[in-house]
């Protein structure tokens, strides 16, 4: 299956197909909708620019996730990147800016400030996280892949993606445990 021979028709069912699947992918890791489609769009040029390296050795989809992956933590990186190169700048500026305060939710009631929190909460653990727990335990929870079908992703053995998942999911708790005993008191 070769780009140059994919006519515009089947790449476009290619992308129907695996849209949902990349764009959530993404979000389980950059949790801003807008960057998470803006990765998509590029997982999308890179699978069609690299369909004719695509060896069948794992299948379709789990080289398209695998990609998803690999855009989604290079995209972490970059932004963390600036975030440093910022910090850095402001303290030889001198630049001392306040954050900005936004009130979005002031008409809303307080159990969607309380799940916002949650999700907050979520995914500041998340992010804690070792990077390959992160991804283990976002293709196994916000994507639903089985551990088989992680291992393949991750190009690493069935046991240690079990033990990824049970690792991140033990982190997590102890991450979890204090936003909740803070919040619950």
């Amino acid at each position: 299956m070769e780009s140059a021979n994919l006519t515009h028709n089947e790449f476009s069912e290619l992308v129907n197909l695996y849209k949902n699947k990349v764009v959530n992918t993404c979000f389980g890791f950059v949790q801003q909708k807008e960057d998470a489609e803006d990765i998509a769009q590029e997982v999308f040029i890179e699978v069609y620019n690299s369909l004719s390296k695509f060896k069948n050795e794992s299948t379709l989809s789990t080289w398209i996730y695998r990609i998803s992956v690999n855009k989604s933590l290079d995209f972490i990186k970059s932004k963390n990147r600036k975030k440093r190169f910022a910090f850095v700048q402001s303290i030889f500026n001198k630049q001392d800016e306040a954050l900005p305060i936004t009130d979005e939710n002031s008409n809303s009631g307080d159990e969607i400030l309380e799940v916002n929190e949650q999700k907050e909460a979520l995914y500041a653990a998340l992010n804690k996280l070792p990077e390959n727990q992160k991804i283990a335990i976002t293709l196994n929870k916000f994507e639903d892949l089985s551990a088989k079908e992680i291992a393949q992703i991750m190009d690493i053995s069935l046991s240690s993606v079990e033990s990824l998942i049970h690792r991140a999911k033990e982190n997590l708790k102890k991450y979890l445990y204090h936003f909740y005993e803070k919040n619950l008191k």
